[in-house]
C-alpha cells in the first residue's frame, strides 16, 4: 500500500501552472504563457533546462501529458479547440483540429489518446498522428466529465463535477459509456465527497488518485473505488491545486498549484510540489 505523500521538493514559483508531466529524466511544467511555455526541469537536480515554445497555444486551462513509446508530449488547446503534439528531444510540434473543447488527456495501454471534452461529455481516442480512432458518449448523468483514465481491461476511470453541479463523483465506464460503479456523490469535505475531482492518476495496481480541487487535496481510492486516505492533505498543499502527474516508476506525485487574488478575480503565480509514495 501507497503511503501518505511526503514532499520532496518544490519547483520554482513563476507565472500559474496548468499542467505538469514526466518522461525520461525530465519534468515538464506548462505555465500559462504566450511563449515559451514549457519549462523542462532536470528530475535528480530540480534545475531548469530548457524552455519550449508552442506557437499559437493559448496554455490557460490547457492540459500535457508524455507518452513514453512515442517520446512525445501531447498538449489541449482548450481556447483553438487542437491537439498539440511536441516530439522529443527536437521539440517538432504538430497540430490537429478538435471539433470539441479538448480539456484533460490521458495516454492508453496501447499509447493511443484519450481526450475528454467536458462540454458534449464524450470522450474521444486519437492516434499519435491525429486520427480519430473512436468516440463515446457518456451518459447524461455524467455531468461536465473533466478526466479520463483507461484501465488495463478496457474500462474507464472518468472524473465529473463543475463547481455548481449537485453530483461529483469518480465513476468506472464501461466501453459502452454507460456507469457502472461509482465513488462520491453530493458535492462536499467529507471524506465519502468531493469537491471538483478535477484529474485523476491510476497506478499499476489500479489504485486512483484524484485531485480534489474545490477540497485542496489527492484523495486514494482502491480499484473497487473505495476511499483509502489522503495521499496528499490540504496542510501539504500552499495554494489551489491544479493538476497532478503521477510517476509510476519512482513513485513520486507531482501536484501543481496556483495562487489566486479574490479582488482582481486573477491567478497569480503557480509551483509545482513533488511529493514521495514510497
Amino acid at each position: 500500500m501507497l503511503a501518505v505523500g511526503r514532499e520532496l521538493h518544490v519547483l520554482p514559483e513563476g507565472e500559474d501552472v496548468w499542467s505538469v508531466t514526466s518522461l525520461d529524466n525530465f519534468i515538464y511544467v506548462l505555465r500559462d504563457k504566450k511563449s515559451e511555455q514549457i519549462e523542462v526541469y532536470d528530475l535528480d537536480s530540480y534545475r531548469l533546462q530548457r524552455r519550449i515554445n508552442v506557437p499559437l497555444l493559448d496554455a490557460d486551462t490547457s492540459n500535457m501529458v508524455a507518452c513514453s513509446f512515442y517520446h512525445c508530449l501531447y498538449i489541449s488547446g482548450v481556447s483553438e479547440k487542437s491537439m498539440y503534439r511536441v516530439a522529443l528531444p527536437n521539440d517538432v510540434i504538430t497540430n490537429w483540429p478538435v471539433n470539441d473543447d479538448p480539456f484533460r488527456l490521458s495516454v492508453t495501454d496501447t499509447y493511443s489518446l484519450l481526450v475528454t471534452c467536458l462540454e458534449v461529455g464524450k470522450i474521444i481516442e486519437f492516434s499519435t498522428d491525429g486520427k480519430l480512432l473512436r468516440e463515446i458518449q457518456l451518459t447524461q448523468d455524467v455531468t461536465t466529465p473533466w478526466h479520463t483514465v483507461q484501465l488495463s481491461n478496457g474500462q474507464f476511470i472518468v472524473s465529473h463535477g463543475f463547481p455548481d453541479d449537485p453530483v461529483h463523483r469518480v465513476c468506472l465506464i464501461g466501453s459502452d459509456g454507460h456507469v457502472v460503479k461509482s465513488f462520491g456523490g453530493a458535492k462536499g469535505s467529507g471524506s465519502q465527497q468531493m469537491n471538483v475531482p478535477w484529474q485523476l492518476a491510476v497506478n499499476r495496481n489500479e489504485f486512483v488518485f484524484v485531485l480534489d480541487a474545490g477540497n485542496h487535496r489527492v484523495l486514494l481510492l482502491s480499484p473497487e473505488l473505495t476511499y483509502v486516505r489522503d495521499a496528499v492533505s490540504r496542510d501539504h498543499l500552499k495554494w489551489y491545486p491544479a493538476s497532478l502527474s503521477l510517476d509510476v516508476q519512482r513513485l513520486r506525485l507531482y501536484v501543481a498549484e496556483n495562487d489566486y487574488n479574490d479582488d482582481d478575480c486573477k491567478w497569480t503565480a503557480g509551483r509545482v510540489a513533488i511529493f514521495s509514495l514510497d
